[in-house]
């Protein structure tokens, strides 16, 4: 009961500080870590931000257009902006931390969008997808670099291709342009770079690339040539057509070969060796000759058709060409002539090198010596082209070999071809010229004169009126005969009838006769005489009717002298 009555003790509660984290800290916490992490992954793909220099901003959009290497995205375009002199745009573009390394000063960049360059069709993909900035890093050991000038047309590498580049000096750029092809054995084994303009005032350098493994095959003998377009040629087999391929005919191209070396390997060709680009191929076959010598020569005459290129011949094979035609005023004989000269390259003849001469000039002096001579030729008588021939000319007048300006003088002589015949035909004209067609206008006006009196005279008149009235005399005669011979004519085949139903009666009795008395009888033999007298009786009267019937007028005018036929 006592335990009852007692009040309850309560509990006392004392408060402490719990040392633990609370759980709902995490959230944040994570979310901090989630968004650092975030960051730092951000900010360690990002790279430099950089600056590229183009003519128009055209078809690149700010948020959207991006940077491109073999199709992977290496950065977006965040502004397009002028220049200061307004005639540019700067795209300012965020490159990732991938493309810090290909950012060097031998970068190309360029805007990829639809466009036919260098023969090829590139960038379809951008009709859906949109404009992009093209890059194409340089060779390794650039310096970096963030400002740069973009390319209006991209480069004609677009990647890395395993070759070497050699440069090619031409006179002259012709027909080649970016792309054109580069042919070997008749097959394409590069493209065309580009080409230097620095020494444009003399010749054009022209950066040529040959893929690998056909750079292996250039050497420092190697022929390039201009192999643009399309070459006709009439030749002794007729018209040759030489053309290297359809994308050379629009693109220009060039092609190389390697002489014949008999047997010897030179060595490869190193990177940017420099070979001379010639016009076309028999140029950069004749440069395989080393051996040259130069010559001048004085023609009489006209030279016209003959200029630079214009081939020099002997036995009609070519061994040389024409160098310059220019006129000249000659001070000692006081008049104005034309030299000609052109370089005869002696190798070409096979077997020259066996007699050897110390010098050109004692080898030049032998040849005139011999009767060497240098002709104007007709090459083409349609565009009236001419060229040098060379010929020994027996029983040639002696002639002494001179030196002009470092030139051989050889000697001329007047040539046959097509000036031969214009000569021949000028000497003719002036032969007709000497004839005197007046004297032979006014005789041959006295002829006709004379003729027309003749016909229009009495005598002639005269002469006509009496052969009228023979002719007429001899058509009565005719007519006279005729009827006269008319009545004759109708009796002969009467008495033919006759005659033959006699010699039947008479046959008809011979075999009676014959039956009744034999063979030996007088009567038989009466009659045999009988049957030969009118035998002779028939051949008579048909000799009379074959008479009459050739000479109708017998019967008028008798038996025709001569006798019968």
């Amino acid at each position: 009961m006592t335990n009852l009555a007692e009040p309850p003790v309560l509990a006392r509660a004392t408060a402490r500080r719990s040392r633990r984290i609370s759980i709902i800290w995490v959230i944040p916490l994570v979310a901090l870590a989630i968004g650092a992490w975030l960051a730092y992954d951000t900010l360690s793909k990002e790279g430099p931000t950089i600056t590229v220099t183009f003519d128009s901003g055209e078809g690149l959009q700010a948020g959207q257009s991006q940077l491109k290497y073999r199709d992977i995205v290496f950065g977006t375009v965040k502004s397009l902006a002028l220049t200061r002199d307004h005639n540019h745009v700067d795209v300012t573009i965020a490159t990732t931390a991938q493309a810090e390394p290909l950012l060097t000063n031998t970068t190309a960049f360029w805007v990829v969008k639809p466009r036919l360059f260098a023969g090829n069709i590139s960038g379809l993909e951008t009709l859906l997808s949109g404009s992009y900035v093209g890059m194409m890093p340089g060779a390794t050991g650039g310096k970096a670099q963030r400002a740069f000038e973009g390319r209006e047309d991209p480069p004609i590498l677009t990647e890395h291709v395993p070759g070497r580049e050699f440069l090619l000096k031409a006179r002259r750029l012709g027909s080649i342009s970016l792309g054109s092809p580069i042919f070997f054995r008749d097959q394409s084994v590069g493209e065309v770079l580009g080409w230097e303009l620095a020494d444009m005032a003399e010749y054009v350098t022209i950066h040529a690339f040959v893929r690998h493994p056909y750079d292996g095959y250039v050497n420092d003998q190697t022929r390039f040539w201009n192999a643009s377009g399309l070459s006709i040629k009439l030749a002794g087999a007729g018209v040759e057509i030489q053309l290297e391929s359809l994308k050379a005919l629009l693109l220009g191209g060039i092609a190389f070969q390697n002489p014949d070396l008999e047997g010897k390997v030179p060595a490869v060709a190193a990177e940017n060796h420099i070979f001379e680009l010639f016009a076309d191929r028999d140029a950069a076959d004749a440069a395989s000759y080393t051996r040259k010598i130069e010559v001048v020569s004085y023609f009489p005459g006209s030279v016209s058709g003959l200029g630079p290129g214009s081939p020099v011949t002997m036995h009609g094979l070519t061994v040389g060409q024409v160098l310059g035609v220019e006129l000249k005023y000659d001070t000692a004989n006081d008049t104005i002539v034309a030299p000609v000269r052109y370089v005869v390259e002696p190798e070409r003849i096979i077997g020259v090198g066996q007699r050897r001469f110390k010098t050109d000039q004692e080898a030049v002096e032998a040849v005139v010596k011999k009767g060497l001579r240098a002709t104007l030729q007709s090459a083409n008588l349609i565009t009236g082209q001419q060229q040098v021939a060379l010929d020994f000319v027996p029983n040639a007048p002696p002639a002494a070999v001179e030196m002009h300006d470092g030139h051989f003088i050889l000697p001329t002589t007047e040539g046959g071809g097509f000036a031969g015949l214009a000569a021949s035909a000028s000497e003719l004209l002036n032969k007709v010229n000497t004839i005197q067609f007046d004297k032979l206008g006014q005789s041959l006006n006295q002829l006709l004169q004379s003729t027309d009196a003749l016909v229009s005279g009495p005598q002639l008149r005269d002469s006509l009126t009496k052969l009228s009235a023979t002719l007429s005399m001899a058509e009565t005669f005719t007519r006279n005969l005729n009827t006269g011979t008319a009545p004759a004519f109708k009796q002969l085949p009467d008495m033919s009838k006759q005659l033959q139903t006699t010699l039947n009666n008479t046959n008809k009795l011979l075999v009676s006769v014959d039956a009744g008395y034999g063979d030996n009888t007088k009567f038989y033999r009466d009659l045999d005489r009988l049957l030969v007298q009118t035998t002779d009786a028939l051949n008579s009267l048909r000799a009379l009717s074959d008479l009459l019937s050739r000479h109708p007028e017998a019967l008028i005018k008798g038996r025709p002298a001569g006798g019968v036929e």
